[in-house]
């Protein structure tokens, strides 16, 4: 089975899903509050994949890692933020507005910063033992139908039919989860092997990749001053990444058409869900929030 059949519609329910909670306002947040914003977006767009790049180079496991990963790991560093950071940072009692801007900003700017940081990466890891191409017209293309168009469509629905959106937001956001599910497990009985065999030295990396972006995010809220209920949605937001967009990317027959640069989004997934997850947990433990 081609798990870009399977990965395709849900992308497109994810990011339709997303523009259904989108407001006009949710954008003047920009404006009214800039600091966790831009925090966010410097740590999401900028600080992610460079952490996810000096690990690849630092990590002990790096010699390890071939060619294919190494692209798969800042593949999904270079994602946008993952639409379920919404439902978390609910979850933790953190800034639901403020990660909703976010989770679409990031959507918006990573269709650009992307294909550039990709494109480098490509380069950078060529070895004469394998050949490695991207195109980046086809990406940007395939980005902007997959990702802006869905958005939009959900976007103004919302505006024009608000009760509407709501109740198929809240239909799709009880899909989105099993779906997520039924490719992880698609994906794992497709190349079991592989992710056995490999699953020590991706999933150091992946965990690694998770803490220090978490990290990051409660550094500059500390810096910045920001709000505890602002702070642990930039912990959520900044950890959590689009996979569906990452495996999306990595199986495209215009892209990559490579699986096993799916892979560490595959273990990304896993392990990003179970580290959040916890912090939520250790969230709901505090007895006040300031």
């Amino acid at each position: 089975m081609n798990t870009i059949f399977i990965v395709l519609p849900i992308l497109t329910i994810l990011m339709f899903d997303l523009g259904l909670t989108l407001k006009p306002q949710d954008f003047k947040l920009i404006a009214q509050r800039p600091k966790p914003v831009i925090a966010g977006l410097i740590g999401q767009i900028i600080l992610l994949p460079l952490i996810a790049w000096l690990i690849i180079k630092l990590s002990v496991f790096s010699y390890q890692l071939s060619a294919l990963f190494i692209i798969g790991i800042m593949l999904v560093a270079c994602s946008p933020g993952g639409s379920s950071s919404n439902v978390f940072s609910m979850l933790a009692k953190g800034d639901v507005a403020l990660s909703v801007t976010l989770t679409a900003c990031s959507s918006i700017i990573t269709l650009f910063t992307l294909p550039l940081i990709m494109a480098w990466v490509v380069d950078s890891i060529q070895q004469s033992a394998i050949s490695i191409q991207l195109p980046v017209g086809k990406l940007l293309m395939q980005n902007i139908v997959l990702m802006v168009v869905p958005i939009s469509i959900g976007f103004v629905v919302n505006i024009f039919r608000e009760q509407a959106a709501q109740k198929i937001h809240n239909v799709l956001k009880r899909i989105a989860m099993p779906a997520l599910v039924l490719l992880v497990t698609i994906f794992f009985f497709q190349h079991k092997q592989t992710i056995v065999d490999e699953f020590a030295s991706l999933g150091l990396t992946m965990t690694l990749l998770i803490l220090a972006t978490t990290g990051c995010g409660a550094l500059l809220s500390w810096l910045l001053r920001l709000s505890t209920k602002e702070r642990r949605t930039l912990v959520i937001e900044i950890g959590m990444q689009n996979a569906a967009q990452a495996i999306t990317i990595a199986c495209s027959p215009l892209i990559f058409n490579n699986e096993i640069i799916a892979i560490p989004a595959i273990i990304y997934a896993l392990m990003m869900n179970l580290i959040l997850l916890a912090y939520v947990g250790i969230t709901k433990l505090q007895k006040t929030i300031q």
